[in-house]
């Protein structure tokens, strides 16, 4: 099967110090040796992800976007924390090698990680040949991992630190809208009435906790290399916590955009979850439910939260890119998208729809 992880010659403006760096691992990696080929990772639109290339042993090395990043944004140690300790219990994760806080080192914090063999897919390679059958196998190996996720015991996985799930459905309406608040643009409408149709029709906690991802896409998935419908590891742990799985599924099916779909939804497609066998919003409510038994009946809450979220997400890199902090021109259009989002967000609000 073809490559279909490929990396780039490392962006303008975004070089990684390997003088500083080289170092540092092969102090804190043992035997680790000689010259390291230095890629990027093209796809990602937040952390920057660089494969380092030694004789030997290939390794990952993941960073912060250059420029200002939002207030607790963009955590490297929560990432390479939260893999560290569910690799035990949880195995579809990357092993951890190296984190460190000390932003002097390359302005800054960093950790690195062994590198996963498989595929990143957006899309399925025609090459694969793939029909109706593998599709849905993947679908569902793919939302299997989600149940797993949810259902681990924290205690046992010593993460029952790691956050505070009491709370957490008001903390992440309130958190979101204000850094929607703070990330405005001219272009792109304020969407107050989603913000406070959100606030309004606040569930109370449900008390169940789980460990929660906060991205979980195909894309963030490493699909095992001789068996694509099978995933070796999940990658970008950046904004994982404990709380309401609902919260954690809700993100899922925000991203989760079908066949049957209106354009402006299919705008925003950055995985093969239109594919001819993958489940419908609809089968993937009754798949979680029959896997985990949690009451689902009443998603359009959490859906919405997702497709906010996202819209969020995607308008602080907007940001970013219209106040100069990145020339990357892959962000010109991410206004658009947003505004897709939110209009999806109003629709489903006024339907009572997923």
């Amino acid at each position: 099967m073809s490559d279909t992880n490929p990396t780039i010659a490392v962006r303008d403006g975004e070089a990684l110090d390997m003088s500083v760096v080289d170092p540092l691992l092969k102090a804190a990696i043992p035997g680790l040796s000689g010259e390291a080929k230095v890629t990027q990772y093209p796809s990602g639109a937040s952390n920057l992800t660089y494969a380092v290339d030694y004789p030997d042993r290939k390794l990952v090395l993941r960073r912060p976007p250059f420029g200002k990043i939002p207030k607790g944004g963009h955590d490297m140690f929560r990432e390479y924390r939260i893999m560290r300790d569910l690799k035990p219990v949880f195995g579809a994760v990357p092993p951890v090698l190296y984190y460190t806080h000390d932003e002097s080192h390359i302005g800054k914090e960093f950790y690195v990680m062994e590198r996963v063999d498989g595929h990143i897919v957006h899309r399925i390679p025609k090459e694969w040949g793939w029909g109706e059958a593998e599709n849905r196998q993947l679908c569902q190996n793919f939302f299997s991992k989600l149940c797993d996720l949810h259902t681990l015991d924290v205690d046992a996985a010593g993460l029952a630190d790691f956050g505070r799930p009491d709370g957490y459905v008001k903390r992440q309406i309130m958190g979101w809208n204000r850094r929607w608040n703070r990330v405005l643009t001219d272009d792109v409408p304020h969407y107050e009435d989603i913000q406070q149709w959100l606030e309004d029709k606040m569930p109370a906690d449900s008390g169940k906790v789980g460990v929660l991802h906060g991205d979980y896409r195909i894309d963030n998935c490493i699909l095992d290399p001789k068996d694509p419908t099978q995933i070796s590891a999940i990658i970008d742990w950046e904004i994982s916590a404990l709380g309401d799985p609902l919260m954690d599924l809700g993100n899922t099916l925000a991203y989760w955009v079908q066949a049957d779909d209106p354009p402006h939804m299919q705008l925003t497609v950055r995985q093969p979850c239109m594919n001819p066998g993958m489940m419908t919003r609809k089968e993937v409510l009754e798949f979680y439910a029959d896997r985990t038994g949690f009451d689902v009946s009443d998603m359009t809450y959490y859906y919405v939260y997702g497709i906010w979220r996202l819209s969020v997400i995607i308008q602080q890199i907007y940001f970013r890119y219209v106040s100069g902090a990145t020339q990357d021109k892959r962000f010109k259009d991410y206004g658009q998208m947003v505004m897709a989002l939110a209009e999806t967000a109003r629709e489903k609000i006024k339907t009572g729809d997923v």
